[in-house]
């Protein structure tokens, strides 16, 4: 099976991009894992700090690679959003296959300094692990916001200048960066979030010289998406959608058989109904 890097470098060259989606529990993890099973494509399941510890790191890690050896199938576990080395190096010990720093909000100097750690670390404990790096504040949250986030870095000169980026991968060795582009984490009540700046994209993808990952994927357009792809995006990351998704399949479940105790047979809609999302989100990721 081909390792996770092998299968972002092969997804660039199919001007296509692999799908990142978060899950908080195991209906989540089911909903995502048939979608991708039923294209039969590459799928990366998504964990936050606060997502890992709800489901147990060591009871995840158990999980993604039960599917992964059961079904001889390239699913992998990214320890997304990460804000310190301590916590990186949990997510490698445990046998993630790949892990975000988030140092977005810290100086240069500092996020260069600690990714730098967290790539030294990861790589003496397995080459294949990923280790990702964050250029720029585009929020923190996967929720549905009334504004966008104070200090947030949506526009204008305050997105990620090609030339930082291609000095922070220099100085920092990670094998992703994950810029701001006019992405947003969360999602904006009044409607869809901002235009992604698409040639901004293409000269960080040129100037890092690694492949570039578009985190706050929920509301972005399908037309979006399709230019930032072939700009240079090779991994889109998306929580919120999958929540809202996760949460009205729930409400409609409880509301048509409030007598209905089983989770099982509860969550049976909302597993289906993250099903449906996912597969239309990797169909739009894959030309399908």
């Amino acid at each position: 099976m081909k390792i996770l890097k092998e299968i972002i470098s092969e997804a660039e060259k199919n001007n296509v991009a692999v799908g990142h989606f978060n899950i908080s529990n195991i209906e989540g993890l089911h909903g995502v894992f048939n979608a991708a099973r039923k294209l039969n494509l590459p799928l990366i399941i998504g964990a936050s700090e606060g997502e890992r510890d709800f489901i147990g790191i060591k009871q995840l890690v158990a999980l993604v690679k039960s599917l992964r050896d059961e079904f001889n199938y390239p699913i992998f576990l990214n320890a997304d959003h990460t804000y310190s080395f301590d916590r990186v190096k949990e997510a490698v010990d445990a046998g993630f296959d790949s892990v975000i720093f988030d140092g977005a909000k810290l100086s240069n100097e500092e996020n260069i300094k600690i990714t730098k750690q967290c790539v030294e670390y990861a790589k003496n404990i397995n080459p294949n692990i990923l280790i990702e790096g964050e250029l720029g504040y585009i929020g923190t949250s996967s929720k549905i916001l009334d504004e966008i986030p104070e200090g947030a870095e949506v526009s204008g000169d305050s997105l990620t200048k090609p030339e930082v980026a291609k000095m922070f991968v220099e100085k920092t060795g990670v094998d992703l960066i994950a810029p701001a582009v006019g992405n947003l984490h969360g999602m904006l009540k009044h409607g869809g979030n901002l235009a992604l700046n698409i040639d901004l994209i293409k000269k960080i993808r040129t100037e890092a010289n690694v492949p570039v990952v578009l985190h706050g994927g929920s509301g972005t357009s399908d037309d979006d998406f399709r230019k930032a792809i072939k700009a240079g995006i090779s991994v889109v990351h998306i929580n919120t959608e999958l929540r809202v998704a996760y949460k009205k399949a729930l409400q409609i479940s409880l509301q048509e058989e409030p007598d209905e105790i089983a989770p099982y047979k509860i969550m049976k809609n909302v597993v289906l109904a993250i099903e449906k999302f996912v597969e239309d989100r990797l169909k739009l990721f894959n030309n399908l």
